[in-house]
């Protein structure tokens, strides 16, 4: 089969047309680890066919969900995500967060949600600003599990979005008010056994929780 140019360019369509009738070069969006081998996996691309990598279209605007409606005497959480510390906060392109919640074994128990792409950078810092609404009741969440947020951004060489670090928040660390959370370095551990810091600098994912509970 012959080889088909990559074109960085990202065309636009018609979405009332029934299907995409343009070979769109959406961006990749590779599951933790993956993106390790794309150096081995950047050649075999081109003959491996269509569907052979998982592709999305841009993340903006996100897909945060809303509120879950009110029980009485269950309580709702909100996450604010207000920055992230990373020392090259500023060559970060379109980042955002990957926002699960898992259980001990890694496995989602909610929708995952994307927060819209960041675009205030201030020296070390990039700016989110946003509330996350956790998918399930606090006391619905089982023991063991735990609340990630993936830091990812585009790379415009390689032409995919990757995942550059991770943090999580675990049951105990549920309280109002604000939190600040250790970064540890890529491919995400959802089951939490090899964790190593991203940076022994002082940079770290800020939070602001709030707890909703109908009496």
């Amino acid at each position: 089969r012959p080889r088909v140019p990559k074109r960085a360019n990202v065309l636009t369509y018609n979405k009332e047309f029934p299907f995409d009738v343009q070979p769109v070069p959406l961006r990749k969006i590779f599951a933790p680890g993956e993106e390790e081998n794309l150096e081995l996996e950047e050649e075999e691309d081109a003959t491996a066919g269509a569907g052979s990598t998982e592709a999305f279209p841009p993340r903006a605007p996100g897909t945060l969900l809303p509120r879950l409606p009110s029980e009485p005497g269950m309580t709702l959480l909100t996450i604010r995500i207000e920055k992230i510390g990373l020392k090259d906060a500023g060559q970060c392109i379109d980042p955002y967060m990957t926002i699960s919640v898992k259980d001990v074994n890694g496995v989602d128990l909610n929708p995952v949600q994307d927060t819209p792409v960041a675009t205030r950078k201030e020296d070390t810092y990039i700016h989110f600003s946003v509330d996350v609404e956790v998918q399930r009741h606090v006391e619905k969440l089982p023991k063991g599990a735990a609340i990630f947020f993936e830091f990812k951004h585009y790379k415009p060489k390689k032409r995919f979005t990757s995942t550059k670090c991770f943090a999580f928040m675990e049951m105990d660390e549920i309280k109002p008010g604000p939190i600040v959370i250790e970064l540890y370095k890529k491919p995400t551990d959802f089951k939490r056994k090899k964790l190593q810091l991203l940076t022994k600098k002082p940079l770290y994912l800020h939070l602001h929780q709030t707890l909703h509970k109908d009496s």
